[in-house]
């Protein structure tokens, strides 16, 4: 697959070390049911680094797919993750449900992950499934430009990260330095322009002082209220805002980017089964619903994602995505999220 990912964060790095050093000993770990046959009694446990409110209402109807109770542990995805990597074979998740790719490549690494059923992946493009069929995406999303239609009218011409740069744009720009999402375009923008390019480039975006907010949809909000004139979040915090409102009272419109620039980077949300499972096959159930046409439809409806079925498509007037072009930024590069976070804090953004 075009964009595996395999991020890592400093959290996670360590918590693998962790996970290498436990559990130790002459003793075999009990094979899980899975091995021998039939599940384990009890609710299927998923750990989600999906936020509750965009997702709870899918993972209610999973429930009926998976024909069992389901608890759901919502979390941070990388604090999910480093918890994994803690419990080892102890842990009680069944699925790991990820907002991002860089975690569950993680947990691959680690051989956490179990291979996915082939019937599990029927209908899903290629491009969105691990090549090895430990994970597979359940949503996309593009990073994009907001800009205010009267403020930040400039926006609209945009076509390269290196655009943003503009003098013009000084004391102009939104963005949420502390959000995954961010991070993640500036790991995407090493891997474009080299270690020494991509602090040169944060440094001169930082002496436009641009403004720094808490996360995408308070910069989305201060683009609408013209406090900004641009605003870098993903595309479907923009399309959730507009849907119930009249085109009169939407004052901002989103810049997309070419996938092959940092500032269109690709991301996706996805999900995987533990190799630990003790419900190893109400888990496949559960990972082959969150890719079954009524859930993608859900994600393409509820949430403005991209759907990973060819058979969904966008509920949205979304811009065409083709994910598995040549020339796009290759997310197996981007496998290093703590030197970013070092980068930022050493240009002093976070």
């Amino acid at each position: 697959m075009k964009r595996t990912v395999r991020t890592l964060a400093a959290a996670l790095a360590t918590c693998m070390m962790l996970a290498g050093c436990a559990g130790g000993g002459d003793t075999a770990p009990e094979p899980a049911p899975g091995a021998t046959g039939g599940d384990a009694e009890g609710a299927l446990v998923i750990y989600s680094g999906r936020n509750e409110r965009l997702v709870a209402p899918v993972l209610e109807q999973l429930e009926a797919a998976v024909g069992r109770d389901v608890e759901v542990q919502y979390a941070g995805t990388a604090e999910l993750a480093a918890k994994l990597m803690e419990e080892g074979d102890r842990s009680p998740a069944d699925v790991f449900f990820s907002q991002d790719a860089g975690a569950l490549g993680a947990l691959k690494k680690a051989d956490m992950l179990a291979t996915l059923e082939d019937s599990t992946l029927e209908g899903v493009e290629e491009a969105y499934i691990d090549p090895d069929k430990k994970w597979v995406a359940t949503s996309g999303r593009a990073r994009v430009v907001v800009y205010n239609t009267e403020t930040g009218a400039a926006g609209a011409d945009l076509t390269s990260v290196d655009d943003l740069l503009n003098p013009e744009f000084r004391g102009q720009i939104g963005y949420a330095p502390t959000n995954a999402s961010f991070q993640s375009f500036v790991t995407a923008l090493r891997v474009a322009k080299g270690e020494d390019g991509a602090k040169q480039w944060l440094e001169d975006f930082k002496a436009l002082e641009p403004r720094s907010y808490a996360n995408n949809n308070a910069a989305l909000e201060a683009v609408e209220r013209g406090e900004v004139g641009l605003g870098l979040i993903n595309h479907y915090y923009w399309y959730r805002f507009a849907q119930d409102k009249d085109a009169a009272d939407v004052k901002s419109a989103l810049t997309y980017f070419p996938a092959s620039d940092p500032a269109g980077l690709i991301n996706v949300a996805g999900a995987g089964v533990l190799s630990t499972s003790q419900r190893p096959e109400a888990a496949q159930k559960a990972v082959e619903f969150l890719v079954s046409p009524e859930a993608q439809e859900y994600f393409a409806k509820d949430t403005a994602e991209y759907p990973v079925r060819a058979d969904v498509e966008p509920a949205y007037d979304l811009a065409p995505l083709d994910v598995s072009a040549d020339g796009n930024i290759d997310l197996n590069d981007l496998d290093s999220l703590d030197q970013t976070q070092a980068m930022l804090q050493a240009v002093g953004m976070i």
